[in-house]
């Protein structure tokens, strides 16, 4: 079995919501420390065998994938994550305006309230971005056309007795 699907059994074959509430908790802690030295040293290269970079953040290798799969969608050129093992070599370029909005939409709080984003993204650049983000999420109603109002297609009718049926 593959670290991928190692991962995806762990993460989410729970048998009670307890287990799953427990295991994600402990996985944040380790996402959090992982996240806090990358954004701290966001200026070096993130690059290594992904057996060493597990035992660098004193983590499981399935739990090192699983920041992988996380971190996917904000990286210049995305990971096969399916595919890698344990000898592996990972370069992860990463796009911090594009993970700092990933962490808002995964409303990760303890991500993207971490202090470490000062250094990389100043406060206006993350207001812009949450504002992006935010409204990518506004859903526009158009105009409801009223059922005693004039039907839109011009019969002249009242919209109920005509393409309102």
């Amino acid at each position: 079995m593959s670290l991928y699907e190692n991962w995806k059994k762990i993460a989410y074959e729970h048998e009670t919501q307890q287990s799953f509430d427990k295991f994600w908790n402990e996985y944040a802690d380790t996402e959090k420390k992982i996240y806090e030295d990358v954004l701290e040293n966001h200026t070096k290269a993130f690059e290594g065998v992904v057996k060493e970079l597990a035992q660098k953040y004193d983590t499981s290798n399935e739990y090192f994938i699983g920041f992988l799969d996380g971190i996917n969608d904000s990286l210049k050129n995305a990971l096969d994550v399916e595919t890698i093992t344990e000898d592996s070599a990972v370069n992860l370029e990463i796009d911090f305006e594009k993970l700092y909005y990933n962490m808002l939409e995964a409303k990760a709080d303890y991500l993207y309230n971490l202090p470490q984003w000062e250094k990389i993204l100043d406060k206006e650049k993350r207001k812009e971005i949450t504002k992006a983000q935010r409204s990518a999420k506004t859903v526009v109603k158009e105009n409801k056309i009223g059922r005693n109002e004039l039907c839109p297609c011009g019969s002249g009718k009242k919209y109920k007795k005509c393409c309102g049926k």
